[in-house]
């Protein structure tokens, strides 16, 4: 394989190297369930309803993900789950047979009796159930709960009260992280903005006592400032398209060595040493088509936290790769791109977090979001990305892009 430095010429005096190797859920139980059967309790307390529920699939309740509990036309409960013990903290044999306003005590986030409230045999005929809403149970435990009232007629006595109950702790878990993302960004933002509104509201008020060079720094202040609000916005765009998975991809040919080497000039010009960067690509590579913004937002994020971060030469090699996904043809269809220091590297028990939102590997700053940002936009190009221990002892960041060859050129 012959190597070249495509890309790399740019950068000045950059060192380069020419000979490198190249379940089915409880809510939507099915209306049928033992409607025609009648009830009578089995020897293990459970609902002896002529068949189990579910007996039809070949699911057994106790399999269900969520509670389930199920009342009788008499408000009778003749099936308790395993979840539903779980969540309730109530064993089912106690459950079973009492009615389901004492086996299920829940009142709405007002303190109010919720059975009570909506009164599923006696209230209106039309009925189907309750949505989805938060409840409480006895000590104040939070609950999603839902209920269906199963009738044989349309408007006929509710045979069965179908109950679906969630723990809320996954719910609390995105709430938090939805917390902590709106507080990180009001920290980053009041900042930048408390130094623009500074300096533009002293400029407006004294123009004429500040000299020439005073304004200038003053301006390339407020323009800093701006820029990075810019950035930041951009980043919470970005991660809501991640999350929505709405995140797109304008896919054009790039040249991802001439790529390395525009942020390896950057660095250069802006006061690095040129001889920190090593830049090796191995020929030939396969024509990549990806987004060229967004790669050029990977290639940003990972750079400079080689640079912030780490420490010695950054090292940043391009490699013709196998494809993350498997081709018939058995080629090097996608590339490689891997970029290492020689700092202290990431600990072990910190790599399983590296990519996850708000991480940050030392206190210098930052949101904690640009790696969060690079997996998304790796993935969205159907790659991987990986992160380890370089040979040096630093960290080691390895992303994998496909060809990515659009169809209509196939």
């Amino acid at each position: 394989m012959g190597v070249g430095t495509s890309g790399a010429k740019s950068a000045p005096r950059a060192r380069d190297v020419r000979d490198t190797p190249a379940p089915p859920r409880a809510d939507q139980h099915d209306d049928r369930l033992d409607a025609d059967h009648d009830v009578d309790h089995g020897a293990d307390g459970g609902a002896g309803l002529g068949s189990e529920p579910g007996d039809e699939l070949g699911i057994d309740p106790d399999d269900l993900p969520d509670g389930l509990v199920i009342a009788d036309e008499n408000g009778r409960v003749i099936r308790f789950n395993a979840a539903a013990a779980r969540i309730t903290a109530v064993p089912a044999a106690a459950a079973l047979g009492r009615h389901l306003e004492s086996a299920l005590p829940l009142e709405d986030l007002e303190g109010r009796r919720w059975w009570q409230l909506t009164d599923p045999y006696g209230g209106l005929a039309i009925r189907v159930g309750q949505p989805e809403r938060n409840l409480l149970l006895p000590g104040g435990r939070e609950v999603l709960v839902t209920a269906r009232y199963v009738r044989t007629a349309p408007t006929g006595p509710v045979r069965r009260v179908v109950v679906s109950l969630r723990d809320t702790e996954a719910r609390r878990r995105t709430e938090r992280s939805h917390a902590e993302l709106i507080a990180t960004v009001a920290h980053e933002l009041r900042s930048p903005l408390t130094s623009v509104k500074g300096f533009t509201a002293t400029l407006l008020a004294k123009w004429e006592r500040f000299t020439d060079d005073q304004k200038k720094l003053m301006l390339e202040t407020v323009d800093a400032d701006a820029n990075r609000v810019t950035r930041l916005i951009a980043e919470l765009l970005d991660i809501s398209r991640i999350d929505s998975g709405r995140l797109e991809v304008r896919r054009q040919p790039v040249d991802i060595g001439a790529a390395v080497g525009r942020h390896i000039q950057a660095y250069v010009t802006s006061g690095q040493p040129a001889d920190r960067f090593l830049l090796r690509i191995a020929q030939p590579l396969p024509p990549l088509w990806a987004d060229p913004d967004k790669i050029d937002q990977v290639l940003s994020n990972l750079l400079e936290n080689a640079v912030r971060h780490g420490e010695g030469t950054v090292t940043i090699d391009v490699t013709p790769s196998a494809s993350p996904r498997e081709r018939e043809d058995g080629e090097n269809a996608a590339t490689s791109v891997t970029v290492s220091d020689e700092g202290t590297g990431i600990p072990e028990e910190s790599m399983n977090r590296v990519f996850t939102r708000f991480w940050r590997g030392s206190k210098r700053g930052g949101t904690g979001l640009g790696l969060y940002i690079v997996k998304g936009i790796v993935e969205a190009h159907g790659g991987t990305i990986t992160v380890g221990r370089a040979p040096g002892g630093g960290a080691e960041f390895r992303f994998t892009l496909p060809v990515g060859t659009p169809a209509y050129l196939l």
